[in-house]
């Protein structure tokens, strides 16, 4: 056994249960949780930039198959909220632990936020320890739950767990194998079709995350010796339980809640019938209260419990003796039932369906094309019209967790594959608005912690999906001024790679090329595919090809073997040979490239 702090407890709960990839920001009262973890050479840990690149880091290495846990304070949840929300709904491949520190009485913080509102709206079971031992198991129990409900697990903290000492019995490091790596488009390519379908999902998964709340072992009701009932009872978690525990002493009937989302209501209301007062003891919001009092079980919690503050054994105890007084009663809410699911619209107009897809001509386009080609790679891909480079029949993205997260989830799938001894290589892709957005964050993190992932910048000099509106790389500002042109290029240089290519989009030699040469590096690399889109206002500084071209089939070459359809233009169809459309081909010359029997010709037309 070994006196440990809660922090310790955590890092030695990471070490022991397998983990493989940890990442962090810094920040009061979670600081230590990495700093320990990284002394174990077993595990790949990181300070990111922020907590939302850390959180991208750590679901990077779950989707490559190998447990993580990324651990921030509780406003850094605020800034990982973003993948968050979103990697709830794709769910997970090895095991993923988020650490909240939570911090009531703003100790060493700007508020006291509650971070189990998080797990709620996020939909996310969530795990509190009472004690360090706790804080140690856990980590284990945490992930166990990830894999087996495919879910991130948000294990929730406060100031006096990860600060405070306790015997903690060790044990040795869990042999884990990382789980092989296969493509699954519909479940981490958050486009709205998928995220349909995922967020039904979602709701299947919490009520088998209700049952199991019920039923799990951290959740017990402890009875007085020798008795099955009781004048008071008590529902506590975390700290909260130390002094409950102090406050009522050996005469109550406590529920000593680990996993307090979803809450094991089926649990509370065995408490509740064996005694005549049934005390919610919480720190900060009336997060269980609220849950309880809405199945209709009566209870007393911020009625007498303060809503603002870190408790102490005395806060309790005193307010105790106030109710006890006289000077408060609980009341229920009443029931409620669950409405029922949202689903598709059965009296919905029979329109046919025309799915989204990249417009002829896109720059995008032909990136996507190669990369599809390429065997042993994951795309990890981002936010913007270049995700729809996940649909059929180019099929070239592998992830879609939030704007950023390409080039940080392909840095922690990266490290993850390397850790584990498989040559796999990942390719993050991400337009130029998103890479201002927040990817420069990601793959400044990249640099720093000696990442080798590379990263294709889709600049089409402007934000596309949102209306071609102006970003800084652009030069003009919302009002039409002119205005400094930041040059992707540069940026990239100057957070330290090395390696920086621009590529014209419309050349497939050239991307190949270009392609080629940075898979072969052991080192970070930038290719900038840049051309405006063609749907966009030429501005001064748009460089665009000066010829275009329209493009015919010339059928007696033609040999139906569907090839050209491969890279998904709208512009191209087949019925007995191939047919191109006059009025939607932008003469790009990609199918030109692709058709192996020259049966597509190109007739140069100056733009002027």
């Amino acid at each position: 056994m070994k006196l440990l702090t809660g922090n310790e407890a955590i890092a030695r709960g990471a070490y022991e249960s397998g983990v493989v990839v940890a990442a962090a920001y810094p920040g009061t009262p979670s600081t230590e949780i990495l700093e320990e973890i990284a002394k174990y050479d077993e595990i790949y840990a990181e300070w990111s930039p922020n907590e939302k690149v850390a959180l991208e880091v750590a679901i990077g290495a779950s989707i490559a198959g190998v447990r993580s846990i990324v651990a921030m304070k509780h406003v850094g949840l605020n800034v990982a909220a973003d993948p968050l929300f979103t990697v709830a709904y794709t769910g997970v491949t090895g095991g993923l632990v988020i650490v909240s520190a939570d911090d009531p009485g703003m100790h060493s913080s700007q508020n006291e936020q509650d971070n189990r509102n998080y797990a709620k709206h996020a939909k996310i079971p969530m795990l509190e320890p009472s004690d360090s031992q706790e804080a140690k198991d856990f980590v284990g129990l945490a992930l166990s739950i990830s894999e087996e409900y495919d879910t991130p697990v948000l294990l929730r903290i406060t100031t006096r767990i990860a600060h405070s000492k306790s015997l903690v019995t060790l044990g040795t490091r869990e042999p884990t194998q990382a789980i092989p790596y296969t493509r699954r488009i519909s479940k981490y390519v958050a486009t709205p079709a998928n995220s349909r379908i995922l967020r039904v999902g979602l709701e299947h998964r919490l009520r088998r995350l209700t049952e199991l709340s019920n039923t799990i072992e951290v959740n017990k009701i402890e009875f007085p010796e020798g008795e099955s009932e009781a004048e008071i009872g008590v529902v506590a978690a975390g700290v909260a339980y130390q002094y409950a525990r102090e406050a009522f002493g050996d005469n109550a009937i406590y529920l000593k809640l680990g996993m307090t989302y979803p809450m094991p209501l089926e649990l509370v209301r065995q408490v509740a019938e064996r005694v005549k007062t049934l005390y919610v003891v919480e720190e900060l919001d009336p997060f269980m209260q609220d849950q309880i009092q809405g199945a209709g079980i009566n209870c007393v919690g911020k009625q007498v419990f303060p809503s603002i503050g870190e408790f102490t054994p005395e806060v309790v105890s005193q307010a105790v003796s106030i109710n006890a007084a006289g000077s408060a009663s609980a009341s229920g809410t009443g029931s409620s039932s669950a409405p029922e699911e949202a689903g598709p619209d059965a009296a919905a107009s029979p329109a046919i369906a025309r799915p989204p897809s990249l417009c002829a001509g896109c720059p995008h386009r032909s990136v996507f094309y190669v990369l599809r080609k390429r065997k042993n790679i994951m795309v990890t891909g981002d936010i913007g019209c270049y995700t729809l480079g996940s649909a059929a029949p180019l099929s070239a993205m592998d992830t879609c967790i939030c704007m950023g997260a390409s080039i940080s989830a392909g840095h922690g799938a990266s490290k993850a594959f390397s850790l584990t001894g498989r040559d796999t290589r990942v390719v993050a892709v991400i337009g130029d608005s998103t890479f201002f957005h927040s990817g420069i964050t990601g793959l400044l993190d990249v640099v720093y912690n000696r990442g080798s992932c590379v990263t294709i910048v889709l600049d089409n000099r402007t934000t596309g999906m949102t209306g071609h509106q102006d970003n800084p790389g652009t030069g003009y500002t919302v009002k039409g001024e002119r205005t400094v042109e930041v040059d992707i290029g540069d940026i990239c240089r100057a957070l330290g790679i090395e390696r920086v290519t621009e590529v014209n989009p419309y050349s497939l030699s050239e991307i190949e090329s270009a392609l080629d040469e940075s898979l072969s590096l052991n080192e970070p690399s930038v290719i900038v595919v840049k051309h405006p889109c063609l749907l966009k206002k030429p501005s001064p500084t748009d460089a665009r090809s000066a010829h275009m071209a329209r493009t015919n089939v010339i059928e007696d070459k033609c040999r139906s073997c569907k090839l050209c359809l491969s890279i998904g233009c709208p512009a191209l169809s087949i019925k007995e040979f191939a047919s191109i459309d006059p009025e939607v081909c932008a003469g790009c010359g990609v199918c030109v490239q692709v058709c192996p029997f020259h049966a597509i010709e190109r007739e140069t037309v100056d733009e002027g």
